[in-house]
Formats: structure tokens, sequence, C-alpha cells
């Protein structure tokens, strides 16, 4: 689905990912982990084509990426930044239905409804998007990004602002589009999580270096110990440790 060869990713005087070479099938879900400045959206976003690599190649079904036009890349390939704005001033409802743009238009006001109730907002279909809560909209940006329906989903935190109750939610929904061929590749910065729903993980060190394996091999005590420079404590499930003061 989607791959690199030797991808390397530079900031001013700093290389942030060094020689990268993956590639995430169909139906994968992989996390990426790394300390903050790691370089961690950096590498989402040459992954999405937002952002012009130093070297190496990004393929996305066998093709350079570069080379998609970009609606017919949008019906396959959906994102998710960090990006907060809540610069949008139509209706939650209305915002969702825009996930079904790179395929023609807006999307079916039911479909949209229901993605909404599956997200626990149903009854702020009619509000105005931006007077939406962080963790609301968050999640609206999610119902948009599934009713996109794409069959490569790139996520940058897609839990930040949820309460866990839905994390919980929201994660489950990605388990599902994933156990229906949708290939998944998302950051996170909780290795429980990562452990619990992401068959691989991606760990990004500092000066560039990079390592990638399966989950439970790599993200137990010894290999986050290393990748957060602190100490942590086991708290009983995999990838579940409490960081201990230095």
């Amino acid at each position: 689905m989607l791959s690199t060869d030797k991808l390397s990713i530079d900031v001013p005087g700093r290389r942030l990912v060094d020689g990268l070479t993956m590639e995430l099938k169909e139906g994968e879900c992989c996390a990426i982990l790394g300390r903050n400045g790691s370089g961690k959206s950096s590498l989402l976003a040459a992954l999405a084509g937002l952002r012009r690599p130093a070297a190496g190649t990004v393929t996305l079904r066998g093709r350079l990426l570069a080379s998609w036009p970009g609606r017919e890349r949008a019906r396959r390939l959906g994102v998710l930044l960090q990006d907060d704005s809540a610069d949008y001033w139509g209706s939650t409802l209305d915002f969702v239905r825009l996930g079904r743009y790179p395929h023609g238009g807006v999307g079916p006001p039911e479909a949209a409804r229901a993605l909404l109730a599956e997200l626990d907002l149903a009854e702020h279909a009619a509000q105005r998007f931006r007077t939406l809560s962080g963790g609301e909209r968050q999640r609206a940006r999610i119902a948009q990004l599934l009713l996109q329906a794409p069959q490569l989903m790139l996520l940058d935190e897609p839990l930040q602002h949820l309460d866990l109750a839905h994390q919980a939610q929201v994660m489950a929904l990605l388990e599902r589009r994933a156990q229906a061929g949708c290939a998944i590749l998302m950051v996170l910065h909780e290795p429980a999580v990562a452990a619990r729903h992401c068959a691989r993980a991606v760990l990004l060190y500092d000066a560039g270096r990079v390592a990638q394996g399966p989950s439970n091999i790599m993200l137990t005590q010894e290999h986050l110990e290393t990748l957060y420079q602190c100490r942590l404590e086991p708290a009983g499930l995999p990838g579940l440790f409490a960081p201990l003061p230095r």
C-alpha cells in the first residue's frame, strides 16, 4: 500500500529521519512513537506528500506519491494533522460532509449523521464547528476522515484532546477500518495504546536513527527507556509503564 525507500528528512542543521525503508500493507496498523521534536509529524507529512524529503522516495500502490494527481491521491489517502483549526464557520454536519469532496462533492447527510452518532456528536450536528470544544472538534475531524473512506489513513496524534472513553471509542473505529482492509499509520504518545492496537511500531530516536518491528518487540521497557531517555516502571499491561523521576 505505502512504502518508503531510504527516506530522509531534515530541518535546518539537523537530520530528523535517516534512511527509512518501510512498507505498510493493507489492513495493517502501525504506530510512530518518539520524543517531542523527534520528527514524527515531519515524517507523517512527508508520507502524505505535504513535505519534501531530503532524500529517498515514497510510493503509494507501487507508484511514486508525487506522481499521483491531487484528487486521485485524496481518494486513496486520508490525513489527519495536528492542526486544531477552528476557522470553519459552518455546521458540524456540513464540516463532516466535506470528507467526500475528493470523490466529487459533499457526502450524504445520512452517512455524516451516522458517523456523528458513533462519535457521540449527534446533538452537535447543527452547531457551528468552531464553537465545539477541542475534543469535540477532534472527533468531528475524525468523522470527516472516516467519511472520506480512504484506503490509507495517516493520523497525527488522533487521540489528542480526547478523554479516556473517547480514546477507546476512536481506536475501536480505526481498528474496524483496518479489519476491513484500510492501512493505518498513526503518531501516538501512548505506548500501551500502540501495543494494544498496532501490530508494528516505528521508533524515532535522536540524530535521525529509526528502529521498527513488531510492537511486542519494540515496545519493551528497554526500548522505551532508551527512546524517551527516562526510567520506567512496568504497570502490568503490554506497553504500559509509569515514568520515574530522574
